[in-house]
């Protein structure tokens, strides 16, 4: 295959994965959280730049859309170890314990609260939520960045 159309191919993967998230959404009616909504951010930066690398194929570009891959599947990784309870998340976006509260603090957290918990899993495929999913695809699609850098630019990144 040639340099653009794999260059395509991995900026077609990030696309179907947050038209996938964005189906999960306003298809589906599974609402995301705060979590969520960060794991798409990097794919729009994969869109954009990756767009910018396969119309100029400027060698240095190719690293950003590499490196936002590798960042929606961190915070992937980090959104599923939430959901599994290996550690706790944000106060913000997970269910917490209200012994330490004050009254006025436990009233501020019920008022200031988000609608969705970014430790409750809405839907899973193989005991797999969606953010663990993101986080798999997502380390694939870096690794696939990385294989087309190196691929097709042996000679430019030894310079």
């Amino acid at each position: 295959m040639t340099e653009k159309k794999l260059i395509f191919l991995a900026i077609l993967c990030s696309g179907l994965l947050l038209l996938g998230a964005l189906a999960f959404q306003y298809v589906a009616g599974l609402p995301p959280c705060k979590l969520c909504y960060w794991q798409r951010y990097p794919h729009i930066i994969v869109l954009l730049f990756g767009s910018i690398y396969y119309f100029t194929l400027i060698t240095k570009i190719a690293i950003i859309p590499a490196t936002a891959s590798f960042a929606s599947a961190g915070i992937g990784a980090y959104h599923f170890g939430i959901e599994q309870k290996f550690w706790p998340g944000p106060n913000t976006c997970s269910s917490v314990g209200v012994n330490n509260l004050s009254t006025d603090d436990l009233i501020e957290q019920i008022m200031t609260a988000p609608i969705i918990k970014c430790d409750e899993v809405l839907w899973s495929f193989l005991s797999i939520s969606m953010a663990g999913w993101n986080s798999i695809f997502s380390t694939f699609l870096g690794l696939f960045w990385i294989a087309i850098l190196i691929k097709f630019n042996k000679n430019k990144l030894l310079k």
